[in-house]
């Protein structure tokens, strides 16, 4: 990948559904995934296989359209997740797990170790199912940095492609965000990938700092859709990149 580009990887079927009062049917799910690949979106989350056997169908159906883009979906780190994700032809699975103390604590009632095991386990059987492996560290904008920082080397030792930075609950402003992704660039070799929510109005400000700051790929969602407030817009976020700093995408302005 050129210095100054950014690969879009675009989550509108997958957290852009995740909107109050959205729902796409099969048919919209195809004509958005045919109309991102049209402008030239380079990748695209596509769905969550272990919601169902109409998930993976959808899924199934947009990976059969043989589109330019690469595809991924969306799983946890467990067994059950991994399976649905390796029956639907996609090239790429994000593996998520939570990264921050309060999260391992009270929503998995497990412990840092038990993380990085996990990590190490569900990679290798991903890469062994065929299948491109980011690693997501879910609420990784409250998680302790030396520890945020041993989970992308756990990652990258396991043989994951790339890291997804999640500020899961879209508190970060873009000075922080800088800091944090400069941190991860200067201690890994892994593609880096900032997932911003927009609770305080900042996704789009804080994925233009990830960038700066040495972020390869970006999520982003068509009109902002997303969990709560949103997250990144697609068009702002390509439409600011191309002129503020002149990084490619190769999306069709």
């Amino acid at each position: 990948m050129a210095k100054n580009s950014v690969v879009v990887n675009d989550t509108t079927l997958r957290d852009g559904e995740q909107t109050a009062g959205v729902a796409f049917t099969a048919e919209e799910r195809i004509a958005i995934a045919r109309a991102l690949a049209a402008a030239g979106v380079p990748e695209m989350e596509v769905g969550i296989p272990v919601m169902g056997p109409e998930e993976r169908d959808n899924i199934l159906a947009i990976a059969q359209l043989g589109l330019p883009s690469r595809l991924m979906v969306w799983g946890r780190m467990c067994d059950a997740d991994l399976t649905a994700a390796a029956t639907c032809g996609v090239h790429l699975v994000n593996l998520s797990v939570p990264v921050s103390d309060i999260q391992i604590r009270h929503k998995l009632a497990r412990d840092r170790e038990w993380v990085l095991n996990s990590i190490t386990h569900f990679v290798s059987l991903a890469l062994d199912l065929g299948m491109d492996v980011s690693v997501g560290g879910e609420d990784a904008s409250r998680a302790d940095v030396d520890f945020l920082l041993r989970v992308a080397e756990t990652a990258q030792v396991a043989g994951a492609c790339r890291f997804r930075f999640a500020d899961t609950l879209g508190l970060l402003d873009p000075f922080t965000t800088y800091k944090r992704m400069s941190q991860l660039r200067e201690a890994s070799d892994l593609e880096l990938e900032m997932h911003a929510h927009n609770d305080l109005g900042l996704a789009t400000a804080n994925t233009l700092a990830a960038v700066l700051a040495g972020a390869t790929h970006i999520n982003t969602t068509v009109n902002g859709l997303g969990e709560r407030a949103g997250n990144a817009a697609l068009e702002e976020s390509v439409t600011a990149m191309h002129p503020l700093y002149n990084f490619a995408t190769g999306i069709d302005m």
